[in-house]
Formats: C-alpha cells, structure tokens, sequence
C-alpha cells in the first residue's frame, strides 16, 4: 500500500509535461469532528494517488484544509469523491482564477493539530458561532458604510502585493500575530463598528470570526469564500472591483492577478514590482519581492553575499551548509536587513 510519494518534483514536472494533460488549480476546507486524523489521511491519499491528485493537505481533527491540482479528465471522479465523504459533500471548491499545470508536484497529506495555526485555545470559546458570510455584492455594499472597518486578515507578505480599497493590513508575519493586534486597536468599536473581514479563501476568517464574536464584538461579517470567490464573482456578475493588484497563493504560482495594479514595490531597488522570488541560495531561500532588473543583476538572490554562495558549485554550497542548522530566513517572508526597500 503506497502511502508516500515515490517520484521526485523534477520527475513529476516531467511526466506532466510528458503528459500534457490540461489540470486544475484548487482548493477547499471544512471545520468537522474527525475522531482518526490518520486513517483519515491515509484514505485520502490512498484515492487521491490513483487519480493523480498533487497539493498539499493538513488533516486535523477539528477538519481539512486543502489546497491541489487535479487532472481536469479526472475531476468528476475526484469531485464524486469528495462526495462520498459525509462533510466534504457540496463543499465549496475554489477554482484558481489562474491556472498553471505545475501548482504542486507532490501529494501531501499532513496531520496537524490544526488546520490552520491559530495558536488559539478552542476550548474558551464556541468555533462554530461564526460571523455572518456575505457574497460579493453585499461585501462591496459593506465596504462602502462609513461605519464598517474592513481587515485584511492575511500577513504582511500577501496584503503587499494586493488588498482591498481602505482595508486595514497588518503589518504582521502570522495569522495569530493579527488577532490580539485588530482587537486591541478596534477595543472601543466593539458595538458601534461592523467588523467585515477577508483573506485567501475564507478558512482563516472562520475562526477569527467566532474568536471576535467571544472577544464583544457585535456586528461580525466576513467575505465568504475569500478572496478567490470574490473574483469569480465579480467577474460573473459584472460587479465593481474593489481589490487591487495579486492575490497571494501558496503554491509554485505565488500569485494570481486579480487587476493591472501593481501596489508593492522591488524589496532592492524600490521600482515599481509584485513578482515574489525565494533567493536562488538554497541556504537563505528567502521569499521577498524581485524586479526583472535585479533579478538579472543579482542572479535571483536576495543580497550580495547570498549571490556569490551560488556562484559556487553545487558540491561547494553543499560543503558550506554541511553540520548546519537552516538558516531563520528559510522561514521569513521579506524580513531581512539586506532588503533595503522593504516597507
């Protein structure tokens, strides 16, 4: 019984390329009991494999969150799937608005302890007493009241890159980070302000939604969906688009266009620029902001030091890194002292 993945991503890459076989870009999550999160992911992988399911999936017993690429001959069979499961039933599918056939080149399927790291104790507070979702169209009547505050409730790395119009954007690089930093800002709003919130696709709205609700606040809404439905939306219905420039993902596209804007800035020579990189020295592989300019000048590395490192062979790089722990900006989005123009 295959419970791994037996192919490299390079191998995969090619066997898709091989294949050329259009996929689809996806994903979903559902708050539910799940008493076994291991026989659960065992059986997820175990169907999803046989239908050439790649992406990466955390399994937890408070429920799933999802993001995959699946083969478009394959998605009736992979929807009946989910079908057969009792709480994945109907559940909403978000359709990347961009569609690359190598978002993911692995199947991972990751027991956590949460579905999202929330860093939160669940047990002061009821997780299913959530705010209000709203369409589209409602959000944009929302957004508009002079007594809404709209939150951004991603970090730092995805707001920079596109947000919506007079949203507040935590300057923060977690989503637990941002939950004590809104309520202490928005402490004396609790019952006069309608608290409107939004991000990728709509999981981490759903708890900080009743976590808000526990915490006094009143008037509670959050855009279902996210970001992502919000788009497909828009476009269906002919509604105003109130978001401007990227969309923040996580998979090998980084981000998808929601308009032309182009908000963010080069981390390096400060240019007009919304393209994320991870720096080409696999020791660093820190995520931040590159124009074309320097990325050319610098060799797709963040600083000077990290571009001559690459510049070495493979078996040298390898050498420097040997009885090395990663270094933390393995693990930074565009937090470093050689970004000179981060903002």
């Amino acid at each position: 019984m295959q419970l791994y993945n037996k192919l490299s991503a390079k191998e995969r890459a090619a066997l898709i390329d091989e294949a050329g076989t259009e996929r689809l870009t996806l994903s979903f999550y559902t708050y539910a009991h799940i008493k076994n999160p291991e026989i659960f992911r065992n059986h997820l992988f175990i169907h999803w494999n046989e239908l050439n399911v790649l992406g990466r999936i955390y399994v937890a017993k408070e429920g799933i969150n999802a993001q995959l690429s699946v083969p478009a001959p394959d998605f009736e069979a992979f929807k009946k799937h989910l079908d057969s499961i009792s709480f994945l039933k109907n559940v909403r599918l978000n359709i990347a608005r961009e569609q690359d056939i190598k978002s993911f080149l692995k199947l991972k399927v990751k027991i956590r302890t949460k579905i999202v790291a929330d860093g939160l104790d669940d047990g002061i507070f009821d997780v299913t007493d959530k705010g209000i979702h709203v369409n589209a169209s409602t959000f944009n009547e929302l957004i508009e009241d002079p007594d809404t505050v709209l939150v951004d409730m991603r970090n730092h790395y995805e707001s920079e890159i596109g947000h919506f119009r007079g949203a507040v954007t935590p300057d923060v690089d977690t989503f637990r980070d941002s939950l004590d930093l809104i309520e202490e800002d928005l402490k004396d709003h609790k019952e006069d302000k309608k608290l409107v919130m939004y991000c990728t696709g709509g999981i981490r709205c759903e708890k900080a939604s009743a976590y808000y609700k526990h915490k006094g606040f009143k008037n509670v809404f959050q855009l279902e969906g996210g970001i992502i439905e919000y788009a497909r939306q828009v476009e269906e219905q002919g509604l105003e688009n109130k978001f401007m420039g990227k969309n923040f993902v996580f998979d090998h596209r980084r981000a998808e266009r929601i308009t032309d804007d182009v908000i963010a800035h080069c981390h390096q020579c400060g240019q007009s620029c919304d393209v994320h990189v991870n720096c080409a020295n696999e020791a660093c592989h820190l995520l931040f902001i590159q124009c074309e300019a320097c990325s050319e000048a610098m060799n797709t590395c963040c600083s000077v030091a990290c571009k001559e490192i690459n510049s070495l062979s493979y078996e040298e790089q390898k050498e420097l890194r040997k009885g090395k722990g990663n270094s933390n900006k393995i693990f930074k989005k565009g937090r470093s002292e050689v970004l000179k123009y981060k903002q």
